[in-house]
């Protein structure tokens, strides 16, 4: 007899368009929205990108921009950027970028939104309603799926830890997703961001909070991301590699809505916010023994993954054919180690402590202890090269 499914819900109310040139639909867009004054938090990286510029000077009413530099977002970029909202009284916002910038012109919407410092929601002290800001994302990255997510994460500034809310009502009205606007991202962030996007859809399959939708969702993104990654790292303007790296981390980010992220995360955050390092970074140095301890939680469903991978059969049927895949695309791609990245040995007990204070290791399929996290850290830390 089978077992009924589970209760799930579902709730994305966003407007997606995907495909090459994508971007030339802006400015229909803010004109059929009757917007006035628009803000743009847009990545130093892109700022000067044709297609970009183009689109940007189509734009009706005023046009305000923010530009965010180079590294992980900050409390400090928040709360700029939502002063320039408030200076200009802005009725729209564009984000132009990669999850940083994203996330960035997520949170700033909310603090102008709300008058309600970034500080007290990822203290709970405030309350969710709808912005009166019309939204649009536009990716140049292929990575957090940060375009469709309702997931905000930020690193203190004086604290230097990462803190993450999430809600519907931070989510954009619209997302563009224009592959050929990742055409110029260089190997390395390139190969980051799309370490990211599988990470996440593999957490989506396996973390408590998986539903069928998210799970339909995942293992496309997974199967994208396998095949496309190494060749748009090496051929970064391939157009086969680039669309399905974009489809994965949109599909990544929908299916992380649908569920959450995982273990990974937690574990890859503590080293995020005390090192400073990029968070797709950050993922792939510890993606491969996450998965190793989590998979004793549901093997079953690791052998799923693991077909999506393209794993091939070996008949142990416990899920490291999952992790033997991940292990050899990080193999593949050259990802850095955990100690090539300067992350001292000492530290690890204190990123242990960090990680298991984060939500995320909540909702794994394994129940992480604080011994689990440390040996997790170590096993990553133990990798000379790939």
């Amino acid at each position: 007899m089978l077992e009924p499914l589970a209760a799930f819900g579902n709730f994305l109310p966003i407007r997606i368009r995907f495909g090459d040139g994508e971007i030339s639909r802006l400015p229909e867009i803010l004109k059929d929205e009757g917007v006035q004054s628009t803000v743009v938090i847009i990545d130093r990286a892109v700022c000067e990108h044709p297609g970009i510029v183009a689109a940007l000077n189509a734009c009706p009413g005023t046009i305000t921009t923010w530009i965010k530099e180079p590294g992980e977002p900050t409390t400090d970029d928040v709360e700029a950027s939502a002063a320039v909202l408030a200076d200009v009284k802005a009725d729209s916002l564009i984000a132009i970028g990669g999850g940083s910038a994203i996330d960035t012109a997520k949170a700033a919407r909310l603090v102008y939104g709300s008058g309600i410092p970034y500080s007290e929601w990822t203290a709970g002290k405030a309350t969710y309603t709808e912005s009166p800001v019309m939204f649009v994302t536009i990716p140049t990255t292929s990575g957090t799926g940060s375009e469709v997510s309702g997931g905000i994460v930020v690193t203190d500034s004086a604290t230097h830890r990462k803190t993450g809310i999430a809600h519907h009502t931070v989510r954009a009205k619209y997302a563009l997703v224009d592959p050929e606007l990742t055409y110029g991202l260089p190997p390395a962030p390139t190969m980051y961001a799309g370490v990211d996007a599988i990470a996440q859809a593999i957490a989506a399959v396996a973390v408590t909070a998986r539903s069928p939708i998210g799970n339909g969702i995942a293992f496309e993104s997974i199967r994208y991301g396998m095949e496309a990654l190494p060749t748009a790292i090496t051929n970064g303007s391939d157009p086969g590699a680039r669309s399905r790296m974009a489809a994965c981390s949109l599909l990544g980010g929908m299916c992380m809505n649908i569920a959450d992220c995982g273990s990974e995360h937690s574990i890859a955050q503590a080293i995020g916010g005390k090192y400073g390092l990029p968070h797709g970074l950050t993922i792939g140095l510890v993606m491969a023994e996450t998965m190793d301890i989590d998979r004793a939680g549901e093997p079953e469903l690791f052998e799923r993954i693991a077909d999506a991978m393209g794993a091939p059969e070996d008949g142990t049927k416990d899920g490291s054919r999952a992790v033997q895949a991940a292990k050899a695309l990080l193999k593949e791609i050259d990802f850095p180690t955990l100690r090539s990245t300067g992350v001292k040995e000492e530290d690890l007990p204190e990123l242990a402590e960090a990680a298991m204070q984060d939500y995320f290791i909540t909702v794994a399929p394994h129940a992480w202890s604080a011994d689990d996290v440390l040996r997790c850290y170590q096993a990553a830390w133990a990798i000379e090269t790939r």
